[in-house]
């Protein structure tokens, strides 16, 4: 029997788009626009920031390595980390809103694709065998 390599998984590039959107908004609120240099300040915005980038470039490595072991325990941690981060990122949003964000609709943005990825996630999870 032949697996699909976990790239091509559906639960793979829905990471990765959740990544790239998670990015592109953490770039967006932060008033420090290299995304690579964002450290951790007294701000509630920049550290969310920082936390959104961080956060969401784990799920795809969390993915990969469930994929490529062959321990049972090993891909249920993953699962359960991933579900633990995606959590976060759903805290992020909510933190986004309590600092104030105007531009709700890229907060909305994110939560969706949140959605959308936590869909592809539940299915993926009931095949970990």
């Amino acid at each position: 029997m032949k697996h699909t390599p976990y790239y091509a998984l559906p639960v793979y590039q829905k990471s990765l788009a959740l990544h790239d959107l998670s990015s592109a908004v953490a770039s967006y609120f932060s008033k420090e626009k290299n995304i690579l240099k964002l450290k951790k300040t007294a701000s509630l915005r920049e550290q969310i920031a920082s936390s959104l980038f961080i956060d969401s470039n784990l799920i795809a490595k969390q993915i990969e390595q469930a994929v490529t072991t062959n321990s049972y325990e090993a891909r249920l941690q993953s699962a359960s980390f991933i579900n633990t981060i995606t959590r976060n990122l759903s805290s992020y949003c909510n933190g986004l809103d309590y600092d104030g964000v105007k531009e709700k609709e890229y907060v909305n943005l994110l939560r969706r694709e949140l959605k959308s990825f936590r869909v592809s996630f539940k299915q993926w999870r009931k095949s970990l065998k």
